[in-house]
């Protein structure tokens, strides 16, 4: 499916083909990313369709809209023996299979590393677990809040909140689906370079892990640890959004200079020579004290006037805005984030375009997401010639 070498590509991943046994919401995000970037997502769906899909009021759920835009959908029995035929000349024409079914699951079907890869050895081929497969957890299956639980990421809580709390979203589940996606473009430009195919794995509990630990390692990094983990500024019990005269904002003086010009905003300049906040290490032992003095000062100020002061000192500030109210955002507007465009089954949506632009490919919305099965027929059409080639290759 690669391009020729003098074909110029009209987007990233032109000419890539993905067949996608995912569902719900880490393994689609990851093929999102993919078909965003312009490659053919083949969604591989049972009879009764994927999980994420409603069980009455339509056959695309809101999540799914943009979730499986890009992507076409073929549905394939995989119990019984023809649409595992079906499935294997499939993979024949692939660049990617990834899955997030268990390992024991997919050798059940018949579509392991090593068998797929006598049908393609250049495939790569992509598994995406809730654990690492050769661990003692990697049997157990894995949702989001299992691993918002199991990675830590719970436990940052307790310095807040007295107790672990999960975040109100499903944090690992898409950040899991990025380490897909930039997985999966690492392993086909190592093929590309002449390593031909291989088996990738994307392991979402260390996958947390890895991404908690950035800032939450602390001084636990080192051995033996030279203080608890935890990163100081992020566990205080004073961040969090400001009240403002007439709403909420994000109000973040930052360095020496925000903060000290900040201070002179509101009439307390005499803090600027407080041995407690002239370092950015003491002020990050104090930052208790001085986001309790923001929270005294934001009331006495409207969030527009907090943001025209912050906006003319370069001190970084927002107002708090609604997952309802993004659509009308200026900058929103503006980016073009969210059109409004006609999906033919299911009536006006808001389109939520692809973030990164590329100067040389901009982004396109190719495809609506589909229905379960919609591309059925169509692919299997595509499939024919590599069958019968396929077939003719036996009898010789």
């Amino acid at each position: 499916m690669r391009n020729a070498k003098h074909e110029v590509p009209a987007a990233p991943l032109e000419g890539i083909r993905v067949v996608d046994l995912t569902s719900v919401i880490m393994g689609p995000f990851g093929t999102r990313i993919l078909a965003d970037m312009g490659a053919d997502v083949i969604k591989v769906e049972p009879p009764e369709g994927d999980g994420l899909r409603p069980a009455t009021g339509g056959r695309i759920g809101a999540n799914m809209l943009n979730l499986y835009r890009n992507k076409r959908s073929i549905t394939l029995d995989l119990k019984t023996e023809p649409d595992r035929e079906r499935m294997r000349a499939l993979i024949r024409t692939a660049d990617v299979l990834v899955h997030n079914l268990r390992p024991q699951v997919m050798a059940r079907l018949g579509f392991t590393y090593a068998e797929v890869r006598r049908l393609n050895p250049d495939i790569v081929y992509c598994a995406a677990h809730g654990f690492g497969s050769d661990g003692p957890y990697g049997h157990k299956p894995a949702y989001d809040d299992l691993i918002q639980a199991s990675s830590g990421y719970a436990s940052t809580a307790v310095p807040l909140t007295g107790e672990p709390a999960y975040a109100s979203a499903v944090i690992c589940d898409k950040l899991a689906g990025q380490a897909i996606a930039y997985a999966i473009l690492g392993a086909l430009l190592h093929r590309e370079r002449g390593g031909g195919g291989q088996a990738v794995e994307v392991p979402m509990f260390e996958t947390a892990i890895d991404f908690n630990l950035v800032e939450q390692f602390g001084q636990a990094t080192y051995v033996p640890a030279r203080g608890p983990p935890g990163y100081p500024r992020i566990q205080s019990r004073e961040r969090r959004p400001f009240r403002t005269a007439d709403g909420y904002a994000c109000i973040l003086p930052y360095s020496a200079k925000n903060w000290f010009d900040f201070l002179d905003f509101v009439g307390r300049s005499d803090w600027k020579s407080d041995d407690r906040f002239r370092e950015r290490d003491q002020r990050n032992a104090h930052i208790d004290i001085l986001y309790a003095m923001i929270r005294e000062e934001a009331p006495k100020r409207t969030t527009a006037e907090w943001v025209a002061f912050c906006d003319s000192a370069d001190i970084p500030c927002m107002p708090v805005i609604g997952l309802a109210e993004l659509a009308d955002d200026p900058h929103v507007q503006a980016v073009g984030l969210m059109p409004v465009v006609e999906h033919p089954t299911e009536g006006p949506y808001h389109a939520l375009r692809s973030p990164i632009r590329f100067s040389k490919a901009p982004y396109r919305l190719r495809r609506h997401a589909p229905g379960p099965g919609q591309d059925t027929e169509e692919i299997l059409r595509e499939l024919e010639p590599s069958r019968l080639s396929e077939q003719g290759a036996d009898a010789d």
